[in-house]
């Protein structure tokens, strides 16, 4: 007798999840993909406003120049912090919406990541707390299979995806699973190559949205 597997069918790693469709997105998944239900995904950001305000008490007069939404951009309020002033210069500290730093740069540098920017000194140098929110709005977004070592947001595991999607030839529209749901980790799937290390932390990534893995 011929042994027969069962193949991963839509939703087939769900336990439970909340009522209607709160535990869903519709999301696209970005070309060049062919994926099956339960991959877990990242997501990278390809459009978005951004605008900059000074904190009103600030010492430094020095300013923002061109803004530009990085590919793991969160929508809401990044805090662009003085901690360690200098002359003509200083560091600063980039810290998300969700309170989380980041990363680091230098006043006259520019800066690279989930927002990209240059912080111009001024002629009155900044001091330890100025302070710059940039405000991250009307974000597009897309979902890419998880990429542990990627730096254009798919490092981070942001949902699972509901069922076999083909994207092999176009963008292609998706459900994932991102909040309010248990699932059954071993019916995951992830990138070839992946770590132990990069499983544990794309499942406390995924934990820290909501979406509880079983195993």
């Amino acid at each position: 007798m011929t042994e027969l597997a069962e193949k991963l069918h839509a939703a087939g790693f769900l336990i439970s999840e909340a009522n209607g469709s709160r535990s869903r997105d519709n999301g696209i998944l970005v070309s060049g993909q062919n994926l099956g239900a339960g991959a877990v995904l990242g997501r990278t950001a390809t459009a978005g406003t951004i605008a900059a305000a000074a904190a009103a008490g600030n010492t430094g007069n020095g300013t923002m120049g061109t803004l530009s939404v990085g590919g793991g951009a969160k929508v809401g309020d990044y805090k662009v912090i003085i901690v360690e002033p200098a002359a003509n210069a200083g560091v600063f500290e980039v810290i998300d919406p969700e309170g989380v730093l980041v990363g680091r740069g230098n006043v006259a540098s520019a800066f690279a990541g989930d927002v990209n920017f240059t912080l111009a000194d001024g002629a009155t140098d900044f001091i330890s707390g100025d302070l710059f929110t940039l405000t991250v709005s009307q974000l597009t977004t897309k979902y890419k299979v998880l990429a542990p070592a990627a730096t254009d947001g798919t490092q981070r595991a942001a949902g699972i995806l509901l069922a076999d999607t083909d994207a092999s030839a176009a963008d292609k529209a998706c459900a994932v699973i991102s909040r309010q749901a248990e699932v059954n980790g071993n019916e995951l799937v992830y990138p070839g190559g992946i770590t132990a290390t990069q499983k544990d932390v794309a499942i406390a990534q995924l934990q820290a949205a909501g979406v509880m893995v079983r195993l």
